[in-house]
């Protein structure tokens, strides 16, 4: 029996100047229109592998991209970056610093993020 990795991969699904603006710590921005999975040619296909992006649609498009190239332990994080946040989870900056920032997408999508410390903007 081979030992299970330890290490999640985290996969931001959203376009980078969503990510840019705020994402989840450790999350490696692939983009959504423009995804290629050969992005993901360095991570094993047996990694745990978890998705995400505003509230989940994008994020569940790729992963079903990600199970037909044979990754086999991938996940899709329930409510996406916009439930992380409501839940007061931390968002870091391109930077790396931490941010209440969060690319809502668009005015009628931001109505999902209701933590009234988060600045909304698309």
């Amino acid at each position: 029996m081979k030992e299970r990795q330890s290490k999640v991969v985290l996969l931001d699904a959203r376009e980078p100047e969503e990510y840019e603006r705020s994402h989840i710590e450790g999350a490696r921005c692939i983009g959504y229109k423009k995804f290629k999975l050969k992005k993901l040619k360095d991570i094993p296909k047996d990694a745990t592998v978890v998705l995400y992006c505003s509230v989940g649609y994008r994020s569940e498009k790729i992963g079903q991209k990600l199970q037909k190239a044979g990754f086999t332990d991938d996940y899709n994080l329930y409510g996406s970056i916009f439930e992380w946040a409501n839940q007061g989870y931390p968002l870091v900056d391109k930077s790396g610093e931490s941010t209440q920032t969060l690319h809502t997408y668009s005015r009628t999508w931001s109505k999902w993020v209701k933590r009234k410390e988060i600045q909304k903007v698309w």
